[in-house]
């Protein structure tokens, strides 16, 4: 392993809400940033010899800003902690919000403009019908409209044949639904309803695993509910996910479909938090860093295959980092869909097994905000228990990107 050079930006701690179900789930009564609250404070009690007043900067992703989770969180949760000295910003990249708050910290670290930065991220979908950008009016800019009918022509029975964005003129939907991209990517690249289904069952099977060998438990702190209950599991994994139940579903997107409740991620509340600092920090207060930040990358494509974003973005982070994806142990993509991580899996190149060897979003679940700590937790944990080095975690990004990161275990 690496030594720690004073200029690196290192994660030093890591915490993580168990993930909930939206709407009827174990956190559904949590607001998001009371529930953030207890992340980052949990965070920062895992380094004691950090004064919170040296933290320079609260950085919270969230992904549908609105409603409870509107304002500036990021400066409530700061002055809700007792902390009103310290600055905070709340930013959306939708899926990878929260990995973008950790790359903010990284690139201010490296340009000298501080040296200790809490990274979060938080979503509530249980909150979004009390009040989000969803419900608001007028939210779809109306240039657009034209490519949203198109979309909704495609999830009908019209045989209207699905055009790659690469080849039309027309302008893509920004606003496409989630899973009509996933049909798209399923189209494009052909991989079938039963490789989906498939890998569906592996998520959950191992995600049950990791469960029972301890391997979640390092990673969550349980969260206290406002009735005092404790909630330390995450609702998602179902036992014993077989491949005869999950093939049984239909399609939801479209008639003649391969993307199903089975196979796509279900909607969630979480919240993550990690500390992030100079690596001359870290040596000055005595801490030990769990990992290095070799490097991140972000990339743009068509909004109605924005699953195959992890592509390029990694392309991006490997050519920064002077790596090729032969020299990573481990890779951590984000299950939105099935079908995107088994596309760009097979266009990295990447061995499915080093690829999410824990499960993924589609037995835990997916809160867009929470999810890009959320990933760096679960890699740096997964590094650790398999006593390898490199890890990439990458991610789609709704709205057409892509989002990598490549970390060092320390």
């Amino acid at each position: 392993m690496s030594s720690v050079r004073p200029d690196d930006a290192v994660i030093v701690s890591a915490a993580r809400s168990p993930i909930g179900r939206a709407v009827k789930g174990s956190l559904a009564g949590m607001r998001p940033d009371d529930l953030v609250a207890q992340m980052v404070r949990a965070a920062l009690d895992k380094v004691p010899q950090l004064d919170p007043a040296e933290v320079n900067d609260l950085l919270l992703g969230c992904g549908r800003p609105g409603g409870e989770q509107g304002f500036n969180m990021a400066r409530a949760v700061a002055v809700q902690l007792g902390y009103d000295f310290m600055p905070g910003t709340t930013l959306t990249r939708y899926c990878a919000s929260s990995l973008q708050t950790t790359r903010m910290a990284f690139h201010a670290i490296r340009a000298r403009e501080g040296e200790v930065f809490i990274s979060a991220g938080v979503e509530s979908v249980s909150s979004f019908d009390r009040g989000s950008s969803d419900s608001w009016p007028n939210t779809h800019n109306p240039l657009f409209a034209d490519a949203q009918k198109r979309t909704e022509r495609r999830s009908g029975t019209d045989p209207e044949r699905w055009v790659d964005p690469r080849e039309q003129t027309l302008m893509p939907d920004v606003y496409i639904p989630m899973g009509q991209t996933a049909e798209n990517v399923a189209q494009l690249t052909g991989i079938s309803r039963a490789e989906q289904d498939r890998w569906a069952v592996r998520s959950h099977n191992r995600a049950e695993h990791a469960i029972d060998s301890g391997f979640y438990h390092r990673e969550i702190t349980p969260v206290i509910r406002h009735d005092g209950t404790v909630v330390a599991t995450d609702d998602g994994p179902r036992r014993g996910t077989n491949y005869e139940a999950v093939s049984r579903l239909r399609p939801v997107f479209r008639p003649d479909g391969t993307v199903t409740a089975g196979n796509a991620c279900p909607l969630n509340d979480g919240a993550a938090a990690l500390i992030i600092m100079s690596g001359a920090k870290a040596t000055e207060l005595g801490v030990t860093p769990l990992a290095r930040i070799v490097s991140t990358a972000v990339s743009g494509l068509s909004p109605e295959i924005m699953g195959l974003g992890p592509v390029e973005a990694s392309i991006r982070a490997l050519a920064i980092a002077g790596m090729s994806i032969a020299d990573i142990d481990l890779v951590e993509i984000n299950e939105a869909f099935a079908v995107q991580v088994l596309a760009s899996a097979r266009a990295l190149k990447i061995d499915e097994d080093r690829l999410n060897i824990s499960g993924g979003a589609l037995a835990l679940g997916h809160p867009f905000g929470m999810t890009g700590a959320r990933i760096s937790t679960t890699l740096i944990n997964n590094l650790q228990t398999s006593d390898t080095q490199f890890g990439l975690e990458t991610m789609c990004v709704g709205g057409g990107q892509g989002m990598a990161m490549i970390l060092e275990r320390l």
